[in-house]
């Protein structure tokens, strides 16, 4: 028989400790309410509410009556009263619930029912009243500023809403490049979609002066046609000059990204041309233009800022008859002809005013004050009917005189224009600022190599480059880091593959003879290697700067070519005429306190490699520049050995209308595990072997011991690289 008695007196002891607590707990309120409360208690009470005590009878039946559903209106009544008292004594935030208390006392007694289960429930029960409200008057304060800063002129209220409405739905309409997309929105909703050019349907000076920029686009080699300007005279309505703003900012955005990076990529000219990417920031040349003095200065500050680029920017403006100087014109008159003399007739001349003119115009140098339309002059005429596409008659008639004073489209002008959209792929910054904007530049069609310090040349020499076609010297910008003196020459794959195996197949003791090391790498390709010395086909210096096309400068054996006008007979690298005095040019440069001569380097030849690194690296840029000013203000045209000029040209008039911006991919050669010619012995075959040096050839090249060779080849017995 159970006993029962233990479990009733432990159910009756835990009655008596609940009854103890809500005493306790009673006690505890009432001494709180009479009492002062502390800043801390107050603290407390705002963040954990605590429900007002109601005594209020027990509810009856009487008290639910169909009239109470419209009970729960109230609750949100008094939140909204208690939200908007928080918010006006953020100070006080005790005094909210108080606050609270007189708003709910004028309810219908029929809703205090309703409020005693509430209040002897638990805090978080109210809560849910509370919290809305809150969120509510949070989102109306922080709409309130985005409000209150609206400055948007009530007459542009209609441009800015159609502005709104248009960015929202049809922003890739205008602006197909996503960073573009996303700095116009931004840019837009931060002014409340004001419009910019524009100010109650009248341009603004910012307006005015990017509009000026985009119409004079032809002077920086541009085409003006690719960023057309809006006609904001015919655009009356909000939704016209809504359209005109977008599209103005279309052709603005358009016109700094090609007059920064290019109107076409240099991807799509050759495989061999690689510069480092410089791409505008949209949201800097909103900011820029938007907010500058000088709108339209602004704006052609995308433009190079290279001496050669704006030399070649007036040698423009001159020949199209709008420079400083400008050409002046011909004015009409009768026709001017020149009847050479016969058996029984002598020469024909006639006389006019213009031909003085007429003689400095077309560079006639001997009688340049004779008003007489001689020989001389008849040639000349002839000469530019033919470069103009006329009938070569040697007349002076009106379509002549107006294709003279007709701005020049020929073939000068096209090479100025190819020459300054390639200036545009180049860094902004050519040298480096450590120490004093130092570096190389080498033109290839010119055959020379500059090396700049503080603005001036400090050095020049002849050089030799890559022969048209798939030895090209490509165009590149890199860093030059160490001079190698004493270069082993690592032959590049593209020799070994090319030439040397072949060759190897007719005789296979070639290399031998040549003096030239054949081995296997561990990866199944084939190295072959030239140790230092007098005979190397890199002679005796190297310049390095790595590079993915595996070319550099170096020295040569065969000094012979560089007293041809026309050097173009590498593989791709570049010979340099004087390499001592050029190394100690560089040094002097990066560690001036070594006090390096030519006499110093040329102490260091012999049979070991010597790496002398660089503290600052030197940019090495390699252009083509088959147009440039000379120190003496001369227009320079060289030839286009390798038919850049041609190729860029055709991409301009040809691809109208297509994206020439677009980075086009050139598949590498791969110069998989060789097959090796039979017969041939290879020394260190490392096929299926461990015992490798472990340095791949790009380790050879360009880094890692030992000492980081370049590529370079040299085509028959004799070297020449």
């Amino acid at each position: 028989m159970r006993d029962h008695s233990t479990g009733r007196r432990g159910f009756e002891g835990v009655l008596m400790a609940v009854a103890a607590t809500f005493l306790t707990v009673s006690a505890t309120s009432a001494i709180a309410q009479t009492s002062p409360k502390s800043a801390s208690d107050l603290a407390i009470d705002a963040a954990v509410p605590v429900p007002q005590p109601v005594d209020l009878p027990p509810p009856s039946i009487g008290d639910f009556k169909p009239e109470s559903v419209a009970v729960p209106a109230t609750p949100p009544a008094a939140a909204k009263t208690e939200s908007s008292t928080e918010a006006a004594k953020t100070d006080t935030p005790a005094k909210t619930d108080s606050a609270a208390a007189p708003s709910a006392a004028p309810a219908p007694t029929a809703a205090a029912p309703e409020a005693a289960p509430a209040a002897t429930a638990t805090a978080p029960v109210a809560e849910p009243a509370k919290e809305p409200a809150k969120q509510q008057a949070t989102k109306d304060q922080a709409a309130e500023p985005q409000k209150a800063a609206s400055n948007v002129p009530a007459a542009d209220q209609g441009v800015a809403d159609k502005l709104r409405e248009t960015i929202a739905t049809k922003a890739s309409k205008y602006f197909d490049r996503k960073a573009e997309r996303a700095a116009v929105e931004k840019f837009y909703e931060a002014r409340d979609y004001a419009p910019v050019w524009t100010n109650a349907g009248a341009l603004t000076s910012a307006g005015k002066g990017v509009i000026a920029r985009l119409k004079d686009a032809a002077s920086d080699g541009l085409d003006p046609t690719d960023y057309p300007v809006p006609d904001f005279a015919a655009a009356t309505t909000p939704d016209a000059l809504a359209e005109a703003e977008l599209r103005l900012t279309e052709s603005m955005m358009d016109y700094a990204r090609q007059a920064q990076s290019g109107r076409m990529h240099w991807s799509q000219v050759s495989a061999d041309i690689q510069y480092p990417e410089h791409p505008i920031d949209p949201v800097e040349v909103l900011a820029n233009v938007t907010t500058a003095k000088d709108a339209s200065a602004a704006l052609d500050s995308y433009n190079p800022p290279h001496k050669l680029y704006q030399e070649l920017k007036k040698k423009l403006a001159e020949l199209r008859g709008e420079g400083d100087n400008p050409a002046a014109k011909i004015a009409d008159g009768e026709t001017l002809k020149y009847v050479p003399a016969r058996k029984k007739q002598a020469a024909v001349t006639m006389d006019d005013s213009r031909v003085p003119q007429l003689r400095a115009k077309l560079g006639v140098t001997a009688n340049a004050d004779s008003t007489t339309y001689d020989a001389d002059v008849a040639d000349a005429v002839r000469k530019f009917q033919r470069s103009a596409d006329l009938k070569p008659t040697g007349v002076l008639d009106d379509r002549t005189v107006k294709a003279m004073n007709t701005p020049k489209r020929d073939r000068t002008i096209d090479t100025i224009l190819v020459n300054m959209e390639r200036w545009r792929w180049l860094p902004r910054q050519l040298g480096a600022p450590a120490i004093g904007n130092a570096y190389v530049i080498l033109n290839i069609p010119d055959y020379t190599l500059k090396l700049m310090h503080n603005g001036a040349p400090v050095w020049t020499t002849r050089v030799v480059v890559g022969k048209p076609g798939k030895h090209a010297t490509p165009l590149l910008t890199e860093t030059m880091k160490y001079i190698t003196v004493n270069p082993t020459w690592n032959v590049p794959p593209s020799i070994i593959n090319n030439e040397y195996l072949p060759a190897l197949a007719q005789d296979p003791t070639v290399l031998d003879r040549m003096g030239l090391k054949l081995e296997r790498n561990r990866d199944g390709t084939v190295h072959i290697s030239q140790p230092p010395g007098e005979a190397n086909a890199l002679g005796r210096i190297r310049f390095n700067f790595p590079n993915k096309f595996l070319v550099y400068q170096h020295d040569t054996p065969d000094k012979n070519l560089f007293g041809r006008d026309e050097r173009a007979f590498s593989h791709g690298c570049m010979r340099v005429q004087n390499p001592d005095q050029y190394a100690a040019a560089l040094l002097n440069i990066t560690m001036p306190e070594k006090d390096y001569t030519p006499a110093k380097i040329r102490s260091m030849y012999g049979r070991t490699e010597v790496d002398l690194k660089f503290p600052t690296p030197i940019p090495v840029n390699i252009t083509y520049q088959t147009a440039f000013v000379d120190d003496h203000g001369k227009l320079e045209l060289r030839k286009d050995i390798y038919g850049r000029d041609a190729a860029m040209l055709a991409l301009l008039r040809n691809d109208k209308g297509k994206n020439l911006e677009a980075v086009v991919a050139h598949a590498q050669p791969s110069y998989a595990r060789a097959k090796m010619p039979p017969g041939v012995n290879v020394a260190g075959d490392y096929t299926g072997s461990t015992q490798s040096s472990g340095f791949n050839f790009f380790e050879r090249l360009f880094g890692g011991p030992p000492a980081p060779p370049a590529p370079e080849y040299r085509r028959q017995q004799r070297f020449t690289h």
